[in-house]
Formats: structure tokens, C-alpha cells, sequence
């Protein structure tokens, strides 16, 4: 079988063989599921590239209406996995660079599917976990999770989407609290702010994604698809404005003394 389609044809998604996440259509809804538990379902470039790969095959599968993404286990997402960034990017801004360009493609991917997203939002989204869930149209948070930024601690620059999509989401003073202070967020708090739609209890949380799939999966495809593309136009802007800026500069910061001796001190600590 050939690695790249012939013609912009879904596929079920076993065939598709992923390894870090698990993809389901249940039409028409699909599931896409971060599925590395075990280290909070951190980004590797794995995990991105399938990503990815799963929005492009939902894109095109016009049974699927809705798209819901969520994670595994006890977390969302808590962003990239520094122990791979220590051992194959620091120093090395050309993997970097790379890197920065699978995850980018994620969230372009993501964006441009074509169809409603749904975050559910099942535990902590840290860093580019939030990012990933303010890519999605709508979010569900577990009301005892949080969120929180980390970047100005760890040596990165959290310009993957909270530079850009948190002062259109919360105000640009909120933006700057949240991401020059690194507290957490407390899901009520993020509720309030407009950082999610709804915080609601764990068993209420699959309900209330119920709720907006089949409200969602309703509307007429293509109308919904463009008033998505006119509602996307702020974000867009400032995404494609800095977002290749922000890989050349992150790239070359993997070089500097300050990235490098934060993200050890992490791990050794970790």
C-alpha cells in the first residue's frame, strides 16, 4: 500500500496503524485521543505527526460532523516531553526548527479541519495542552483540573498558540498574568475567564460533550464550515503573523545557556 493517498479519501482508522494516539468514528463524531498516559500524553514528534494525519482523515470524511479531542489517563495534555526535547534538541536548533514544524502542522491541521471541534478537557492541559484545547471551537474541562503555563520557567517561549490566542480569548491583562506568572488556573477560574465553555464534575463531563456534538453535528456542513473559517480570521492572523518568527527564534534558543540549564533542572528534579 502506499504511504500517501492517491485521492483525499478517508480511512478506517485502524489501517492508519497510529502508535500515540488513538483515532475512533463513531459518525458522526470522531475521537481523537492522546494516548500517552504515562507521561501526562506529552507531545513527541510522533505523536504531533499523527496527530495531524487523524485531522486530515476527519477533514475529509464527510460522515464525520464533529470532532472531539481529549486525552488518556489523568491528563489532557501537559505540552511537550522535555525529557525527548533534552536529549534531541537542546543544542541543536536544525532538530528543533523540525520539530517546531511538525508541531505547527498539528495545529494548522487542527484548525483548518473543516468541521466543529470539541476539547474534553479530562485533567491538567499544561503549556501545549492549553494551546491544543484553545485550537478547538468549543472546551469541556473536569472542574478539579487546571491550567497552566510553564514556558517562562522552562526555557520556552509559549508562542505555539498562548502569545497569540489567549489575549483574544481572555483580555490581554488576564494573558499576561497567566503567562508571566505561571500560576495555575483553576477550571472555575478558567470558566469565568473564557478560557473553556463549561467546567463541569468528571461525571458530568462525557454528557456535556454529548450535548455539544449532537447540537454541533446538526447544522449544515458547509455553513458551519465557512462561519468556523470568518470566525477563525483574529486568530489566523496573529497565528501566521509570528508563529514562523517564533520557530527561527525558539530554534536558536535551544543553543543559549538559559533553555538548556532550565530544562535539566526540571528533569533532575522530575
Amino acid at each position: 500500500m502506499s504511504p500517501e493517498p492517491d485521492y483525499p479519501r478517508p480511512r478506517p482508522p485502524e489501517e492508519l496503524e497510529f502508535e500515540r494516539i488513538r483515532y475512533e468514528k463513531t459518525p458522526p463524531r470522531a475521537t481523537i485521543t492522546l494516548d500517552r498516559p504515562e507521561v501526562l500524553n506529552a507531545f513527541d514528534f510522533r505523536m504531533l505527526r499523527e496527530l495531524a494525519r487523524a485531522c486530515e482523515d476527519a477533514s475529509w470524511d464527510d460522515e464525520i460532523r464533529v470532532v472531539v479531542v481529549t486525552g488518556a489517563g489523568r491528563a489532557f495534555c501537559v505540552g511537550a516531553d522535555l525529557k525527548s526535547w533534552s536529549a534531541d534538541y537542546l543544542g541543536k536548533p536544525r532538530e528543533y526548527w523540525k520539530w517546531f514544524g511538525a508541531f505547527k502542522d498539528m495545529h494548522d491541521r487542527l484548525r483548518e479541519i473543516g468541521k466543529p471541534t470539541v476539547a474534553r478537557v479530562n485533567g491538567i492541559a499544561v503549556g501545549g495542552g492549553n494551546e491544543l484545547q484553545m485550537a478547538c471551537d468549543l472546551a469541556v474541562m473536569v472542574d478539579d483540573a487546571y491550567i497552566r503555563h510553564v514556558g517562562p520557567e522552562h526555557g520556552s517561549v509559549p508562542a505555539g498558540g498562548a502569545t497569540q490566542w489567549l489575549p483574544i480569548l481572555v483580555g490581554d491583562r488576564r494573558a499576561r498574568e497567566i503567562l508571566l506568572l505561571c500560576d495555575e488556573v483553576p477550571a472555575r477560574q478558567a470558566e469565568e475567564w473564557g478560557l473553556v465553555n463549561r467546567a463541569v464534575p468528571a461525571a458530568e463531563l462525557d454528557s456535556v460533550v454529548d450535548y455539544y456534538v449532537e447540537r454541533l453535528a446538526s447544522k449544515l456542513p458547509q455553513t458551519i464550515r465557512y462561519t468556523k473559517q470568518q470566525l477563525n480570521w483574529w486568530r489566523d492572523l496573529s497565528w501566521h503573523d509570528t508563529v514562523g518568527h517564533a520557530r527561527d527564534w525558539l530554534a536558536l534558543s535551544m543553543l543559549g545557556d538559559e533553555a538548556q540549564s532550565a530544562v535539566r533542572r526540571f528533569l533532575e528534579r522530575d
